[in-house]
């Protein structure tokens, strides 16, 4: 566990850049700091690993106090992403994960195998091992700086704005791989972004800074989309607050599914309003087809491009399934694929106002 408690950090000239600043950090959970610029978000996470000391209050890492510990034996336990990775651009892509693992005395062949898994792990095969940083896409460069930071294998991680030097695609690529990766490695980590949205995905908890450093408010990302405590909190957070607030809720126990339509490659279609959906020989959902427009199911007329989801969806996914669909409902399929009902958008809407209620 990560804990701040009343910490405040001043320069000389009378900036105060952090103001009485207390929040916890369960152990394998992720905290987002979020808030506009200036208000001590950077600051903040270098206070963990002494890249600054606080002026008062206290951080402690499992209740040790992290100003009662070296700073060298305190970083060795943290690890470190910032933007643009920060890699050595002399070195190739494996020997950058490996070099702290072998400033600690590890062996070559141990280090190096040790950091082929985390390539492994982040989503870079051994062909990335041996090239160099500046023969990496951005996207690549970042995986290999969260497989350095992890190569020690240290309980706590600290993420600064690691992702907001891509694309937007790419970033998004590289959140869903954190993603995975949280999963399986359960880090806990403090991370910077400026972008709320990242914020809320990643996030256990979001907690949003004012200016100067005070704490506005800390909550999962349901309780801010849906219990913002000021204007300011609501500003921050932006609009469609209740859209967005549905990729945190799913379906009800016990909601109702609509039974559709199947038909197979080459079977013939029939049905009032013509939409039916194509299945294989398990069950499967190929796309959808319009009886209206052909007499049999053939694989030139199906519409591929709809999403078929599983009961454990988010509402948020499921009410997209349904708009984007051309049968303005959205598929639902079974643990195997197999396609088990539908739902409408209204049928989604009227599911989160049952949840909420």
């Amino acid at each position: 566990m990560i804990r701040f408690e009343n910490v405040s950090k001043v320069y000389d000239d009378g900036t105060r850049a952090v103001d009485d600043l207390s929040f916890e950090v369960p152990a394998g959970t992720l905290l987002a700091l979020v808030g506009p610029s200036g208000c001590g978000k950077t600051t903040s996470l270098r206070m963990i690993n002494r890249l600054i000391d606080a002026t008062s209050g206290s951080i402690t890492l499992d209740d040790i106090d992290v100003l009662s510990t070296d700073r060298v034996t305190l970083r060795r336990k943290i690890g470190y992403v910032i933007q643009h990775a920060g890699l050595f651009p002399h070195r190739t892509v494996v020997d950058n994960v490996a070099a702290l693992p072998r400033l600690l005395g590890g062996d070559r062949r141990s280090t190096r195998a040790r950091a082929l898994e985390l390539l492994e792990l982040v989503g870079l095969d051994e062909r990335f091992a041996h090239r160099y940083p500046w023969q990496l896409s951005g996207g690549q460069q970042q995986r290999v700086g969260v497989a350095r930071a992890l190569a020690t294998d240290p309980p706590y991680l600290l993420m600064d704005e690691p992702f907001s030097a891509v694309d937007p695609i790419v970033r998004a690529q590289l959140q869903d791989e954190f993603l995975r990766l949280q999963q399986e490695i359960g880090k806990t980590i403090v991370m910077v972004t400026h972008d709320i949205d990242e914020a809320l995905k990643l996030g256990d908890h979001v907690a949003v800074l004012r200016t100067g450093g005070v704490l506005a408010q800390i909550g999962t990302p349901m309780e801010l989309l849906t219990s913002p405590v000021d204007d300011f909190v609501a500003d921050f957070i932006g609009g469609a607050r209740g859209y967005r607030a549905l990729g945190f809720a799913g379906l009800p126990a016990g909601a109702t599914l609509a039974t559709e339509r199947t038909a197979r490659i080459g079977e013939p279609l029939r049905g009032e309003d013509g939409w039916t959906v194509v299945v294989d020989d398990a069950g499967r959902p190929l796309g959808w087809t319009d009886a209206r427009t052909a007499p049999t199911a053939e694989p030139s007329a199906l519409h591929t491009a709809s999403r078929f989801l599983p009961r454990t969806a988010s509402l948020r996914d499921l009410l997209d399934g349904a708009l984007a669909s051309p049968a303005g409902r959205v598929g639902i399929v079974d643990d195997a694929g197999v396609l088990v009902g539908s739902l409408s958008a209204a049928d989604v809407v009227d599911a989160n106002a049952r949840r909420a209620a």
